[in-house]
């Protein structure tokens, strides 16, 4: 069964889409070896549409896993010095390290060299506008506490959007801001392990070069959920609401850290569900085509602390997820019956 999903972004007005697939995997043409999950059957796949500048979305996905390694490897050179906090951003506990700078920075430069026309979007730097219609979307260190600490679930995230709208041509003074993106491609690189996974629109999504599918659907009460939490105490203290609601009706919560990472778990078969409000675009854009392309929904929707709540899940079974998350409390009471999306 194959369906299409698309989500909306109210954060810089952009869009994540991809097909969203169940009961069938897929082989791909990227990094990794290319050997497929047991019982895998190969489908046929149509060739890989382009960018806006003529680039294959399958090309862009190949970049974006090199230089995605590039920035992995070179944070995890910068742990053996050690990790020192360089700042703290929306509270005392929202820290930014040494090495997330050096990981922006990094991958920046290699982009500005190798695609000088696309945009930029980054969780530590401004955003730098472009002309081709392409822009790259990217945390650096998704999951930073757990890098602090040495918890080895952390991640570079990076994803290749495309717009919908109109761009400048006469440089970046002149760039218009598209009114839509869409993300064809993406990269989730796990910094400690340097397991990859990658996916661009319409072709499935591998880690480590093995298609990705996601669990077969399962009664509400033995579906593992992961989930995160805030930095804003107030927010915290929202959600941890809603978890105690939540919990009793599913088989158990996870909360392991990276945005990123917990929407791979998802496409791997390794959770049922993810939900969190207020994580940003480059917390998500890459980890939610990945999960797509695995066969899940994905879906941004209302929370009830004001922020956008990424939602995603097979996308069988994925209504009876959406009713227990309205129910525990996680939207807004004035959130539509039915899942945000075009």
């Amino acid at each position: 069964m194959s369906r299409r999903t698309r989500t909306r972004s109210s954060d810089r007005s952009s869009r994540s889409g991809s097909s969203s697939r169940s009961g069938r995997s897929r082989s791909g043409s990227g990094s990794g070896s290319g050997a497929e999950t047991p019982g895998a059957v190969e489908v046929p796949r149509t060739p890989a549409a382009k960018a806006p500048d003529g680039t294959g979305h399958d090309e862009l996905r190949d970049l974006a896993v090199g230089i995605a390694q590039q920035a992995a490897g070179l944070v995890r050179r910068l742990r053996v010095d050690g990790v020192s906090v360089a700042a703290t951003k929306t509270s005392d506990i929202d820290i930014v390290t040494e090495a997330d700078r050096a990981s922006e920075a990094h991958v920046r430069d290699l982009l500005a060299r190798l695609r000088p026309d696309d945009a930029v979007v980054g969780e530590e730097d401004d955003e730098r506008p472009g002309t081709s219609g392409v822009r790259w979307v990217l945390d650096p260190v998704d999951g930073t506490v757990n890098f602090f600490y040495g918890i080895p679930e952390y991640a570079v995230s990076l994803a290749v959007q495309v717009a919908e709208g109109p761009v400048g041509s006469g440089g970046p003074a002149s760039a218009v801001e598209p009114a839509e993106y869409r993300t064809v491609a993406g990269a989730v690189v796990n910094i400690a392990t340097g397991s990859v996974h990658e996916a661009y629109l319409d072709g499935g999504a591998r880690r480590d070069g093995v298609p990705l599918q996601v669990r077969e659907t399962v009664p509400l009460a033995q579906r593992l959920v992961r989930t995160g939490f805030s930095y804003d105490a107030a927010q915290r203290e929202r959600q941890a609401q809603a978890l105690v609601a939540l919990l009793p009706r599913v088989r158990d919560v996870r909360r392991m850290g990276s945005c990123a990472l917990d929407l791979c778990a998802v496409a791997a078969g390794e959770a049922d569900a993810y939900v969190e409000e207020g994580t940003h675009l480059w917390d998500h854009a890459a980890g939610l085509l990945v999960a797509s392309e695995a066969g899940a929904r994905a879906e941004l929707l209302p929370g009830a602390g004001g922020r956008d709540l990424v939602l995603c899940g097979p996308a069988d079974g994925f209504d009876e997820l959406l009713a227990a998350v309205r129910d525990a409390g996680y939207l807004a009471t004035d959130a539509a019956a039915s899942p945000t999306g075009e």
